[in-house]
């Protein structure tokens, strides 16, 4: 599944013609100066890696940090990465396709991005396909974290990690109610574990002064364009994405009362422009963990958010089969959480109500309402 990553695949500025559309709101600014990170000299930029910026996450995040001359971005991928349209700055983008688990690559990763500023870790292995290669798991989610940040503690001591982590790392038994910061994190799928062992590690190199960790446990998004994923919780974009364009979902669950904890792509990209502009102080230095705000929404709240804003005829489209593989990984999830830390931060939510607003935002962007 790995490809060996080819030299000379930087290109700046690379413009090409393509249909997403780029966040259209601005960088929102935090004025509790007690979460603000020093402000440097405006004419210099700041360098900033994104990896998986083939994925959902990255493009969106580079799109708002591309409307800014303040950033200069790296982008790197296993699969060519994404520069996202209709950006104000797409001369500041440097793409590099590579392998992220190859030493020889990370290290022309990080010199490319000289001098670093921060570097957002977003590659991975999803939940349903991490159960099914344990060892590409372990090498892509797990190790090679551990070889990015072993080179980046030598070359840019002190600079800022933001790890996209999951509520993955929860598992049951699971306590009545929201999930507060003191729940203890038992995860019971391979995805979660791997997610929990890096938490851990990332926690430690911050604890000891060697990089500046931010971890953002995500929600499940919602709802994902494009195709589907090897993730157990694919089915919670699929249930709205695949009706909307005439082709069947199959849920994997039936139970239309089952819950999951979501938020919508912007949304996630929204609070991850926050964390990066967070001081570092504002989290204990031995707890690192920010859980991103989301809603709990059952599978009928998703039902009936697509009968009313795509039309009753999608409904249709919406077939439940159990799988009692996925059911399980699913099962042993949170469905609710405590926000207070994230609000404490200055983090945003969607609207509701229930999944109205995930659901609203998403066919309103396929125009049709």
């Amino acid at each position: 599944m790995h490809q060996r990553h080819q030299q000379g695949l930087i290109s700046r500025g690379l413009i090409t013609a393509m249909t997403r559309h780029s966040a259209s709101h601005s960088i929102n600014k935090l004025h509790n100066t007690e979460y603000s990170r020093p402000v440097r000299n405006m004419s210099e930029a700041k360098n900033i890696i994104i990896t998986g910026a083939s994925g959902l996450v990255g493009p969106l995040l580079a799109s708002r940090l591309l409307n800014s001359p303040e950033y200069r971005l790296v982008l790197t991928d296993l699969n060519p990465p994404i520069l996202p349209p209709n950006v104000t700055h797409p001369s500041n983008a440097t793409l590099l396709q590579g392998d992220i688990t190859s030493p020889a690559f990370i290290t022309t990763l990080l010199t490319a991005a000289q001098p670093l500023h921060a570097i957002f870790l977003f590659h991975g292995i999803m939940s349903a396909g991490s159960e099914e290669d344990y060892d590409l798991s372990l090498k892509v989610n797990v190790d090679s974290i551990r070889l990015i940040t072993d080179q980046l503690r030598l070359t840019n001591p002190g600079c800022r990690v933001i790890y996209a982590s999951s509520q993955a790392v929860f598992g049951q038994p699971l306590p009545q109610g929201k999930i507060t910061d003191d729940v203890l994190p038992t995860p019971e799928s391979t995805y979660g574990c791997h997610k929990l062992m890096t938490e851990s590690y990332l926690t430690s190199l911050h604890r000891k002064g060697f990089l500046d960790v931010f971890i953002a446990r995500f929600p499940t998004i919602s709802v994902r364009p494009g195709r589907p994923t090897a993730a157990a919780s694919s089915f919670l974009s699929g249930i709205i994405r695949e009706p909307m364009r005439g082709v069947e979902c199959v849920v994997p669950i039936e139970d239309r009362g089952f819950k999951s904890f979501l938020a919508s792509p912007r949304t996630i990209a929204e609070n991850l422009v926050r964390v990066l502009g967070l001081g570092s102080g504002c989290l204990p230095v031995h707890r690192r963990v920010i859980q991103f705000p989301g809603v709990s929404v059952s599978v009928q709240e998703m039902m009936d958010a697509l009968g009313k804003f795509g039309g009753e005829d999608k409904l249709g489209l919406v077939k439940e089969v159990r799988d009692e593989g996925l059911e399980r990984i699913l099962r042993s999830w949170p469905t609710d959480f405590d926000l207070s830390t994230a609000e404490r931060l200055g983090l945003v939510v969607d609207e509701g109500p229930g999944a109205e607003g995930i659901v609203g935002e998403y066919v309103r962007s396929l125009g049709e309402v």
